[in-house]
């Protein structure tokens, strides 16, 4: 039984004529004819009485003519779901990101993507790049952004390096950060009180890792906090943190920014999803969008796809482990 076959039947039932049905469906008539009679063949029963030139329902047609109705119209529904799916009219988009991702990249994109496709649900996941990779292998994220390399031992990943970013130092506006023409060295940060992200922050694995290959340990005033109640705390006169430059770009005025001294650190983010299971429609839109934004104060990243995690990006930077 095909859909074409019903609704020709159908289209006989409500003209009670083959020639008039025929030219409705755009049809020859002999060829309405052959395909009801299939139908008429496959449901052993005759649809139609034929007799005296005039077309009725047989008591088989009866019964049918709603089913097949109902067939038609869930078709119709099928297809028109898929449409707008496919049109980005609707749909949902799992988003993974670390913090400060979603401090600094996301809400630009975001409200740019909505006003486009308000009719996509936009689900955000927020959490450290360890994280989201196992969040991604389970098939709970459509896509990520993270920060490479990606932990050893990452399941099958495609990655597109969407943008490499300085990390910098912020300090309350009314005291200078430490350090000597305009930006700060590592060294400066040993005995500098520091306001530090809580256990499992990548960043708070980078700054340490890099205090500790310079031959210190750094002093933390207050920490355990998330991206916003570190900021609230360099605010608040408690210490200094080190955070990525689109952080600190939107952090306001009372707080200053101040670069660290070459070769600094430098992180690359990069666009994740499953290497054997192709984003819907909807998050490959989110994609393009993402790849051609352009966030504040960070450089774009060509973009390079591997399996397994990215590379880390050029330029003079100590690339940091993971996202915070």
């Amino acid at each position: 039984m095909h859909f074409q076959q019903l609704a020709y039947f159908v289209a006989v039932a409500e003209a009670r004529h083959f020639t008039r049905a025929a030219e409705e469906v755009h049809v020859s008539q002999p060829s309405l004819s052959q395909q009801i009679k299939a139908l008429e063949n496959e449901l052993g029963a005759e649809l139609f009485s034929r007799a005296r030139g005039n077309i009725a329902l047989t008591d088989a047609g009866e019964a049918l003519l709603p089913l097949a109705r109902r067939i038609l119209a869930d078709a119709d529904t099928a297809r028109h779901e898929v449409q707008e799916l496919v049109q980005l009219r609707r749909g949902r988009i799992r988003l993974g990101a670390t913090p400060s991702v979603c401090t600094g990249l996301l809400p630009d994109v975001l409200r740019a993507f909505h006003g486009a496709h308000p009719g996509i649900q936009l689900l955000i996941e927020e959490g450290g790049s360890h994280d989201l990779v196992r969040q991604l292998a389970r098939g709970v994220l459509d896509l990520a952004l993270l920060v490479l390399p990606l932990p050893a031992g990452s399941p099958a990943l495609t990655t597109v390096e969407l943008l490499h970013e300085d990390l910098v130092v912020v300090s309350p506006a009314s005291r200078p950060a430490p350090g000597r023409k305009g930006a700060v060295h590592i060294a400066d940060l040993e005995n500098e009180p520091l306001v530090m992200f809580r256990h499992g922050y990548d960043l708070r694995e980078l700054t340490v890792a890099a205090c500790r290959a310079e031959g210190f340990e750094p002093s933390f005033t207050v920490e355990g906090g998330e991206m916003d109640a570190v900021l609230g705390f360099v605010r608040a006169g408690l210490g200094i943190a080190v955070v990525p430059r689109m952080v600190a770009v939107r952090a306001g005025q009372d707080l200053r920014t101040t670069p660290l001294a070459s070769p600094g650190l430098r992180r690359t983010i990069a666009l994740a999803h499953r290497s054997d299971v192709e984003p819907p429609r909807a998050a490959r839109e989110l994609q393009r969008m993402l790849l051609g934004a352009g966030p504040p104060a960070a450089s774009p990243a060509a973009g390079r796809p591997g399996p397994g995690g990215g590379r880390p990006g050029p330029g003079g930077g100590r690339p940091g482990p993971g996202g915070g």
